[in-house]
């Protein structure tokens, strides 16, 4: 996810204590969260939910002036370079209503706010509240999707992932050196941080 400051300056922001479904089926690792089977219910249901998390992030934040607050319990920065914060759109926190709506599970990290998104992802499972309302017994999930569904069109042959909810791809998204490149040169801007030295070869370690 990519914001620009009144002065001009960008960043690429991860949202901090959160985590949303994979986009990518074969990505979706429904371990992550609690109650939902390693299955293909389950999986195509996490999927879903995904597809469901990009598009509300997407309808809340693009093109919006926005807030964001970093945590002083929490590392500034992520692995990948991308700043760790809390969004505030109309003065709500955007990453608290994830969870509050079922879109998301608490990512386990040290941040301030901890207690406070625990008791949402817990008022949110109770309440079988977005991606936590599953019951593999009656789930009659929609087919999974086809490999043309699943990725954005192909660059130069390769398919490339879809963009995740927070708006920003990291190495972990991709299944191969290949694709992470096809995203780099269809924006040599580089603003996704996949070439961390500048040598115009992403993700080298894939």
């Amino acid at each position: 996810m990519e914001v620009e400051f009144p002065n001009g300056e960008t960043d690429t922001l991860r949202l901090l204590g959160v985590d949303t479904p994979e986009t990518t089926l074969s990505r979706t690792n429904p371990s992550d969260f609690e109650g939902i089977p390693d299955s293909t219910a389950g999986r195509d249901h996490l999927y879903e939910w995904g597809e469901r998390a990009s598009q509300f992030a997407a309808d809340e934040l693009d093109g919006k002036t926005v807030r964001i607050e970093t945590d002083p319990e929490a590392d500034r920065r992520g692995s990948f370079g991308r700043l760790l914060v809390y969004i505030y759109v109309d003065g709500e926190n955007f990453n608290r209503q994830l969870l509050t709506d079922g879109y998301a599970r608490l990512y386990d990290s040290s941040f301030s706010k901890r207690s406070d998104f625990e008791t949402a992802e817990a008022n949110a499972q109770q309440k079988e509240v977005g991606l936590w309302d599953f019951d593999e017994s009656t789930s009659t999930p929609e087919p999974t999707p086809t490999a043309t569904e699943m990725t954005e069109a192909p660059s130069d042959g390769v398919d490339i992932p879809p963009l995740p909810s927070d708006g920003d791809y990291d190495c972990s998204h991709f299944e191969t050196h290949e694709q992470a490149q096809a995203v780099l040169e269809q924006d040599p801007s580089d603003p996704h941080r996949l070439d961390a030295d500048d040598d115009g070869v992403a993700c080298e370690s894939l």
